[in-house]
C-alpha cells in the first residue's frame, strides 16, 4: 500500500501486486464513482493473482484514503488525468485496464491521454448520452442529498442488483432510521454530483486496443440493449460477454464470470 502525492493534502491511495509469471499482465482497476479498491480485492483479484497476473488498484481523490483540497479535482476529466499520472508513476508492465460503470470511461480516457494499455475490460460501462441518463444522474444525486447513501441504495438497489443479492440484503434495507442528508462537503458527494459532467459522446470507432465488454443484463438503470449492441459494433476489436443473472455490480454478483473475461483478454493479448 502506498500513496501518490500531487500536492500537499492531495493523494491517491493505491496498492500494487507484482505478476508472479514473467508473461503476466498487470490489471489496472478503475472504480465506479461510489466505489473503492474493495470492489476488486473482495471479488476478482485473488483469481487474477493466482493465474500469475499482477494488479494496480487505487482510489480516486475523494474516495477512501485519497484526500483532496479542491472540488475541481473531483470532476471527471480530473479523475482520468489523475490516473494517467499514477500509472506513469507506478509504470506497471503490460497494463490491461478494468473499469466498472463510469470507471470504464475513465480507463479509456486515461489511455487516450497517454497512459499505455494493451486492452480494456469494460463492466457495464456502455451507454449513450441523453435525457434519460441526465435524469438518472440528477435523481441519484437528489436521493443522496435527501437521505444519504442509505436512501440512495434503497431506491436504486432493485434496479441495480439481481434477485439473489436483493434477497440476501433485504433484511438490512429500507430502514428510515438510516436516512440522513449526505454531507455536501465530502468527496463522495462531489464525485457523485460531478459525474453528471462526464462526456459520453465517445468516438468508439477510435478505440485502438482489444476490448472485453461485460454486461449484466439485469442492470435496469444503465443497460439498454440497443445502445450496447450499437456501441459494441462500433468498437473495432470487441468481445462481448452477457451475464443474464447479474445487474450493474457484476464484479460483486458474478466475480468468476468477470475474472474469466479478464483472463481471456489477457490470454488473447
Amino acid at each position: 500500500m502506498a500513496t501518490y502525492e500531487f500536492a500537499a493534502g492531495n493523494n491517491l491511495y493505491y496498492e500494487v501486486v507484482e505478476p508472479r509469471d514473467a508473461d503476466g499482465v498487470n490489471f489496472v482497476c478503475f472504480n465506479a464513482l461510489s466505489g473503492s479498491i474493495d470492489t476488486w480485492k473482495d471479488t476478482i483479484l485473488d483469481t487474477l493473482h493466482a493465474s500469475g497476473h499482477g494488479s494496480l488498484v487505487f482510489n480516486f481523490r475523494g474516495q477512501a484514503n485519497s484526500p483532496y483540497t479542491s472540488a475541481d479535482v473531483l470532476m471527471p476529466d480530473a479523475v482520468s488525468a489523475d490516473a494517467v499520472q499514477l500509472i506513469h508513476h507506478v509504470a506497471p508492465a503490460k497494463p490491461v485496464y478494468i473499469g466498472l460503470s463510469i470507471g470504464g470511461l475513465f480507463a479509456l480516457q486515461a489511455h487516450w491521454r497517454g497512459a499505455p494499455a494493451l486492452g480494456l475490460v469494460m463492466l457495464n460501462t456502455l451507454r449513450k448520452p441523453g435525457v434519460r441518463l441526465d435524469w438518472i444522474n440528477a435523481g441519484v444525486t437528489r436521493a443522496a442529498e435527501v437521505g444519504g447513501p442509505a436512501l440512495m441504495m434503497d431506491v436504486m438497489a432493485p434496479m441495480l442488483f439481481d434477485e439473489q443479492w436483493l434477497a440476501a440484503n433485504q433484511a438490512t434495507a429500507l430502514n428510515p432510521d438510516n436516512y440522513a442528508p449526505m454531507d455536501q462537503d465530502i468527496g463522495a458527494y462531489g464525485l457523485l454530483r460531478n459525474g453528471a459532467h462526464a462526456d459520453w459522446d465517445v468516438p468508439w470507432e477510435q478505440v485502438d486496443v482489444p476490448v472485453a465488454v461485460v454486461t449484466g443484463q439485469r442492470d435496469r438503470v444503465f443497460y439498454t440493449e440497443s445502445d450496447v449492441a450499437d456501441i459494441v459494433a462500433r468498437i473495432p476489436s470487441a468481445v462481448r460477454t452477457d451475464v443474464a443473472d447479474a445487474g450493474h455490480m457484476v464484479p460483486l454478483e458474478r466475480p468468476d464470470t468477470v475474472a474469466d473475461a479478464c483472463l481471456a483478454l489477457a490470454a488473447a493479448i
